[in-house]
């Protein structure tokens, strides 16, 4: 790093990827930042800087081997900092220890036999809460959420028709359960089922959402939101606003004639009658066969995928809805949680794969809700977004959630 550079990082203070220490500071005051920063986005901690921005430098002749015995001693999983001197006049120096975000979260800070997680927020480093580091040992790989016990549940919880046509017609499972307790064995392992850690065997989250009988009843973020308004914002009266409840998937059986027949829609089909009024238009007038053409505002394959990914890819650890609006000039849907691992919006439209949950996605995969390839976005939201209603569809992406935005045709608002 250039003086310029350094002096310029000072200029602009302290900020969620910038922080000023002392380098006589206690270990595990510096293990903390580093613990921060490698929990989150990475960053940079500055040694010979005081609080306010002024540069007293480095007071310590071994500053370099102290910070990295607290590398070796304090924090945990190991991380291999790029620790670099720079020399601001004859006699001051200011270390520069660059931290990269971490691969293998969430990291921690060993002192006085306890492990404390640390995340950085804003200008500051805090103790992370129980939902953050939930949080943080999924995006290290180490907690999958779908997989989690859900309280309250057993196996009568199950829809048991649903699941019985999924082992025994949908993956042609040779040996079906009879008891209820070669169920209970059969669906723990499939990971539909989980134990609780009191002696209980009950539904796993993926069980519960994709067969489970009102699922919202036990996990309150199950389901999806569906709003619409006349308008381009909130602030106009609601058309619709409505939460549905039920399994991923439908109910159905197979007909003498071997054809596949929805006995009991699944919450996809909910969605799908549920939204329809609100983003297509009849014509006015009754074609030969006494029908009235209708005319839809998306391209549904769009919409369809769209929300399917918002259900197999949402961070089922936020207790928030997924949400479907409709504006006059716009379709949103909000998934919860920010995109997984190092996924970025770029990644995901050039058609790169990183799911979140996937024992779900192989459910939804295993029915044909979703294609075999995963890569709907690529190949069907932006594809026919542009060929039906000319406009890419827009995405953002926060800590808190991803956003798609399926703007309507111009001059169709």
């Amino acid at each position: 790093m250039l003086k310029a550079e350094l002096l310029e990082i000072i200029t602009n203070g302290e900020n969620s990827g910038v922080e000023f220490k002392r380098d006589d500071i206690r270990t595990e005051q510096l293990a903390k930042e580093i613990v921060a920063f490698a929990n989150v986005q990475g960053g940079r901690i500055l040694l010979g800087v005081e609080d306010d921005g002024e540069i007293t430098g480095l007071q310590n002749d071994k500053t370099q081997e102290w910070v990295l015995n607290v590398f070796r001693d304090k924090v945990h999983p190991q991380i291999i900092p790029f620790y670099e001197e720079i020399q601001i006049e004859t006699d001051i120096r200011v270390a520069v220890v660059t931290i990269a975000t971490g691969i293998s979260k969430p990291y921690v800070v060993r002192h006085n036999n306890r492990e404390d997680v640390y995340i950085r927020m804003g200008d500051r480093s805090e103790l992370a809460t129980r939902e953050q580091q939930l949080r943080l040992f999924a995006s290290g790989g180490l907690l999958h959420v779908e997989v989690l016990p859900v309280a309250g549940t057993s196996l009568s919880t199950i829809d048991r028709e649903r699941i019985d046509y999924y082992l025994r017609t949908i993956i042609n499972d040779p040996e079906m359960p009879a008891t209820d307790a070669e169920w209970t064995e059969r669906l723990l392992g499939l990971g539909l089922m989980a134990e609780d850690g009191l002696g209980n065997t009950v539904c796993s989250i993926a069980g519960l959402v994709c067969f489970g009988i009102t699922p919202r009843h036990y996990l309150r973020q199950a389901g999806l939101r569906i709003m619409a308004f006349s308008g381009d914002d909130k602030e106009y009266q609601a058309q619709l606003d409505v939460v549905l409840d039920g399994p991923l998937v439908g109910r159905w059986k197979t007909t003498q004639s071997g054809l596949r027949q929805l006995v009991d829609a699944g919450l996809i089909e909910k969605f799908s009658s549920t939204i329809e009024p609100f983003i297509s238009r009849e014509s006015g007038e009754i074609d030969k066969n006494m029908r009235r053409e209708k005319t839809f505002f998306y391209p549904w394959e769009a919409i369809r995928e769209t929300v399917i990914n918002a259900l197999a890819h949402r961070d089922w650890s936020r207790s928030v809805d997924i949400e479907v609006t409709n504006y006059s000039d716009r379709l949103e849907v909000v998934s919860p949680g920010k995109l997984q691992n190092s996924m970025t919006i770029s990644k995901m439209v050039a058609g790169q794969r990183s799911p979140r949950n996937t024992l779900i996605m192989e459910i939804l995969r295993d029915y044909g809700y979703v294609d075999s390839r995963g890569m709907g976005v690529r190949t069907k939201v932006i594809p026919l977004m542009k060929q039906v209603n000319q406009v890419e569809p827009v995405f953002e992406a926060t800590d808190d959630y991803l956003k798609t935005i399926l703007p309507r045709k111009r001059g169709d608002e």
